[in-house]
């Protein structure tokens, strides 16, 4: 069955770096979008960087520049490079895969699987 699995998160301090990974299985056709959202307490689901059909990269602005997204050809991975992580970033990190029309790429609504999630903490 699909699958996604993301590891990586952790606890941290402001200004550290980390690297989530997200290992999709099971797909029978490369998906529209696959990309990252995040969840903190209370807060929606946010979209943190997708890559889409076309193999372009769209970031939320406040992400673009400390984080990027990239994908390893051979085994599919996806990877998200976090640099100098602030406090706010705090939230569960979720990978996503939208199998259909994906208009909205940073938008949770189009999106069909989700992962776990892996926890990011970081402290001041």
């Amino acid at each position: 069955q699909v699958q996604l699995m993301e590891s990586g998160g952790g606890s941290v301090q402001s200004g550290v770096s980390l690297i989530l990974s997200c290992a999709p299985s099971g797909f029978t056709y490369t998906p529209p979008c696959i990309g990252w959202f995040r969840q903190a307490p209370g807060q929606g689901r946010e979209g943190v960087a997708s890559i889409n059909s076309d193999g372009a990269i769209i970031y939320a602005p406040s992400m673009k520049g400390r984080f990027t997204l990239s994908q390893d050809s051979v085994r599919n991975t996806l990877f998200l490079q976090m640099n100098n992580l602030k406090p706010e970033d705090t939230a569960k990190y979720y990978c996503a895969a939208g199998l259909g029309l994906c208009k909205q790429e940073l938008h949770a609504g189009w999106y069909n699987y989700w992962g776990q999630g892996t926890q990011v903490t970081v402290s001041a």
